[in-house]
């Protein structure tokens, strides 16, 4: 899989076909127009290269030239300020320390839900589901606030919020009427084109 577009770049990025933390970075690469090499990485057969570059050996993982980064949070700041156009984070240092705590309330509360949302196991799924969806539900109207998350601009916090939400179906997660302010947003940002560019085929499945 490759994203293309009119910027020209010698990036790789090794990412999961399935998993958020690479689904959020491939997104901001969708919306900055930058072209990266994708390699799709099996989790039961993984690349020597990956072994070698990471000493984690997850995904994703960026490499640019001699640098190498496999924290999805510093990839994509690392994206917003190598390509500053458009900005995905704000410029002043209240804002932008806003928007990290936001970010680092998502990752907390939202995506160390997920590999539970994985689970085998009926109690440790039924448990994380409920904690997911009652979270998003008790910060609806946060949704409604701005055109997109308490922002007028798209944003990285936008970009990690969204793959979030389009695996609700995957996660069996229907959240109630009162939540409605978070399924308009989510339809906004499913709308956009940068958003359709980063899906991969087995995402698209995510919502038949």
């Amino acid at each position: 899989m490759a994203l293309v577009a009119n910027r020209r770049s010698v990036m790789t990025l090794f990412s999961s076909a399935t998993h958020p933390e690479s689904h959020r970075v491939r997104l901001v690469f969708a919306e900055k127009g930058i072209t990266v090499e994708v390699v799709d990485v099996d989790a039961n057969n993984k690349p020597e290269d990956l072994i070698d570059l990471n000493p984690y050996n997850s995904v994703p993982t960026l490499v640019d030239r001699e640098l190498v980064l496999y924290d999805p949070r510093t990839i994509m700041e690392y994206l917003d300020e190598r390509f500053p156009h458009p900005p995905l984070m704000p410029v002043d240092p209240v804002s932008r320390a806003r928007a990290r705590l936001a970010l680092y309330r998502i990752e907390k509360d939202w995506y160390e839900q997920l590999p539970a949302l994985e689970s085998k196991s009926e109690k440790v799924f039924t448990k994380a589901r409920k904690i997911l969806r009652d979270s998003l539900t008790s910060g609806a109207e946060v949704f409604g606030a701005k055109p997109f998350f308490l922002s007028d601009e798209f944003s990285l916090v936008d970009a990690t919020i969204i793959p979030v939400l389009w695996r609700l179906k995957h996660y069996h997660i229907d959240l109630p009427r009162q939540a409605k302010p978070v399924m308009q947003y989510a339809a906004r940002m499913f709308a956009r084109d940068s958003f359709k560019a980063s899906l991969t085929d087995a995402e698209h499945e995510m919502m038949e």
